[in-house]
């Protein structure tokens, strides 16, 4: 069943959108991530504009995240005074990534920034959780135990003026720090698309010092509104949220993600990093790969 794609201007397999949408729900639903970072990549391998691409899938990661803001509240693990902070970074960041986004594509090389930002950010994030789970396997076999990881806020964060008390967090730091790391996370929705929790989510162990137990539902608090604010930027400006593209992102991820939760009751936690790791540097490969071939158009038209 084919759609038209209004915005995209392009007619698509509906099935095929759906599915796409439900295998990245899966991930998000074995892994606990947004599934931001694989969506737009994905919908630009199936021949979406990567603005459209970009655009469109913060739509998704909003209503994606809905779900688990509510489920992380019910048992306290939403730190709602770090979330506001970087919630209001985060949406400083959308309207200047809303800005670098209207500059790029009026210099025209919004496709290829998108692409390159992708490939850098997915090689480093999957060269990093490749390291960390072949060390967590390699240590389950040998019958080691790894060394606990110690719960402290980064010198840098340490040093920052004008502490505030995170009594949830248990933190005694300087706002300035969430700030700025939400104010990064904005302008990164807002080209990329990304919900920015696996970016997020171990700046705010490794940097901030914040304990696990509230860490994903604080991410989660920040991605949904910050989604929000991009998905709005995205339609007030960029005019490049596609609706019907969104819609069928979402039933297929709804789906998935249900599907998701099972298998990863089921499969060790080492081996789930590491197939997630494998699957993330599969794809910057891939954009890399993409940024050199020729394309079997070299020219096209698009109207203004």
């Amino acid at each position: 069943m084919d759609i038209y794609l209004p915005i995209a201007n392009l007619s698509v397999n509906a099935l095929v959108i759906i599915l796409l949408g439900g295998g990245v729900g899966v991930l998000s639903g074995m892994f606990g991530v947004g599934g931001g970072f694989l969506t737009t990549p994905l919908l630009i391998f199936y021949g979406i504009p990567p603005a459209v691409a970009a655009a469109s899938a913060s739509t998704q990661v909003t209503g994606a995240s809905v779900s688990g803001v509510f489920a992380h509240m019910k048992r306290g693990g939403v730190d709602f005074q770090m979330g506001a902070v970087l919630v209001f970074g985060g949406i400083f960041g959308t309207a200047a990534g809303a800005a670098i986004f209207e500059i790029l594509e009026a210099l025209g090389q919004i496709d290829t920034v998108i692409n390159i930002l992708y490939v850098v950010m997915l090689g480093s994030i999957g060269g990093l959780m490749a390291k960390e789970s072949l060390t967590s396997v390699r240590a389950s076999r040998a019958g080691k135990p790894l060394p606990a990881a110690k719960r402290r806020h980064h010198p840098l964060v340490a040093n920052l003026p004008m502490r505030w008390r995170f009594y949830r967090s248990g933190l005694y730091i300087s706002p300035l720090a969430p700030l700025i790391l939400g104010f990064i996370t904005g302008i990164m929705t807002m080209l990329l698309g990304v919900g920015g929790g696996f970016i997020m989510v171990p700046a705010m162990l490794y940097l901030l010092g914040m304990g696990a137990q509230v860490v994903v539902g604080t991410s989660l608090f920040q991605i949904l509104f910050v989604t929000m604010a991009s998905t709005m930027m995205h339609s007030l400006t960029t005019k490049a949220v596609d609706i019907v593209l969104a819609v069928f992102l979402l039933i297929g991820s709804v789906i998935g993600a249900q599907i998701g939760a099972r298998l990863a009751q089921r499969m060790r936690p080492d081996y789930l990093r590491l197939f997630l790791a494998v699957i993330v540097l599969l794809v910057a490969i891939r954009m890399a790969l993409g940024l050199g071939w020729r394309p079997d158009e070299i020219y096209t038209l698009q109207a203004l």
